[in-house]
């Protein structure tokens, strides 16, 4: 595998990573919680996600160059910063995107009065 394929990899791992925790009701993808998952536990689970996708490019790195660089803070930052926004879209859809869908399919079940109806 090159370089270039493992980092286009990992970007689509991290992509799809970042919006697991938002697009599954399961706590880990293991098991069910009694109610709904609560929004401490998908941040808990992001942050975990965030720290295998972490670990998974120093592997690619340690396997490709033969050595894991050492990063200053500023990396570390910004590859947080970017996993949030690779989150961005399963955010919209757990909490604005999702309740807009539902809301049309309930409003399409309604059956709706004919102008002939009311005449």
């Amino acid at each position: 595998m090159t370089s270039y394929t493992a980092i286009i990899l990992l970007l689509a791992f991290a992509v799809i990573a970042a919006n697991l925790p938002w697009m599954s009701n399961r706590i880990l993808f293991i098991w069910s919680p009694a109610g709904d998952k609560s929004p401490w536990a998908r941040l808990a689970e992001w942050l975990l996600l965030y720290f295998v996708v972490g670990a998974l490019g120093m592997g690619l790195e340690q396997k490709s160059m033969g050595e894991i660089h050492t990063q200053d803070w500023e990396f570390y930052a910004i590859t947080f910063c970017l996993f949030l926004v690779f989150a961005l879209p399963g955010f919209i859809y757990r909490h604005e995107l999702r309740h807009l869908i539902d809301r049309e399919k309930k409003h399409a079940s309604i059956p709706r009065k004919s102008l002939q109806d009311g005449q």
